[in-house]
């Protein structure tokens, strides 16, 4: 048999393996990238072949971290794409004034660096002490660093760059305690902050958000997995909520223009709207 069939039979394998053991279905993840992160997985885990990895995933339930946290790479930095900031800071912080508190669910966290940044420009405009960042991952290993708000201090003079993009005035460093090569976050502006795991993939809403953030995770799934996760999503947004997505994705749901009106096209922020017969209820 080609070699790439055999590749592809012990990667359905893995997959169904995760699904019944773990709960994990990996199915509807678009194949290619989901293909080159499981067959990085053996070396990373010690094993020769995908094979070898099905009864690690069946009979050694510690090894889930490792697993989860291979297949879902973290890819952030502080003030990430700063025309989408100033673009939140702009056309969505100003009408986020209008709610006594704010819920702010921001999916596919990874390290912390984008809810850091969140809170930063909302302490910015005077939001964030009434706001609840909830940020979320499959990820418990870059959870735990999220959760420590430590960053390389040799990163912060990026970092400040894309902050000033992003139309911070401030002193970027301010925010930080620089300890040697490690620059931790000020604890003022991790209190309003809660990282949690949560699988976007398979499960339900768990609060109503005034702003969801889910950017560049709908890139890794189908289009069937996408149209079920953007129903989650919107279904978690309050009326008048913002949903705000990445710049390869697309709000492409069966009643979207129904469901919702664009605010700003190019950074890919949309604002929930009524149905008539939601406001009669």
């Amino acid at each position: 048999m080609h070699q790439q069939n055999l590749e592809d039979i012990e990667i359905d394998l893995f997959v169904e393996a995760m699904r019944r053991r773990h709960g994990y279905d990996f199915s509807h993840y678009a194949r290619a990238s989901l293909k080159r992160r499981v067959l990085a997985l053996p070396q990373a885990l010690g094993c020769n072949t995908v094979s070898e990895l099905i009864p690690l995933v069946v009979h050694e339930g510690g090894r889930l971290s490792k697993i989860l946290s291979q297949l879902s790479v973290p890819v952030t930095e502080m003030f990430r794409d700063p025309e989408v900031f100033l673009a939140l800071r702009k056309n969505v912080a100003p009408l986020l004034q209008s709610y006594p508190r704010v819920n702010i669910w921001q999916v596919g966290s990874a390290t912390g660096e984008e809810a850091y940044s969140l809170a930063i420009m909302l302490a910015e405009e005077g939001l964030y002490h009434r706001t609840q960042i909830i940020a979320t991952d499959i990820n418990d290993i870059a959870l735990a660093k999220a959760e420590e708000g430590i960053v390389a201090a040799d990163n912060l003079a990026r970092y400040a760059r894309n902050y000033a993009k992003a139309g911070g005035t401030q002193n970027l460093a301010g925010y930080f305690r620089v300890q040697s090569n490690l620059a931790r976050i000020d604890d003022e502006l991790k209190k309003n902050i809660m990282f949690a795991h949560h699988n976007v993939a398979s499960e339900g809403v768990f609060c109503e958000a005034q702003l969801v953030i889910c950017r560049n995770v709908l890139i890794y799934f189908d289009k069937t997995l996408q149209a079920q996760v953007l129903g989650r999503l919107r279904d978690s947004l309050a009326r008048g909520g913002f949903l705000c997505l990445g710049s390869k994705e697309t709000l492409a749901l069966p009643n979207a223009q129904r469901d919702f009106a664009t605010v700003d096209a190019p950074h890919r922020i949309y604002r929930r709207v009524a149905h008539i017969s939601q406001e009669r209820s």
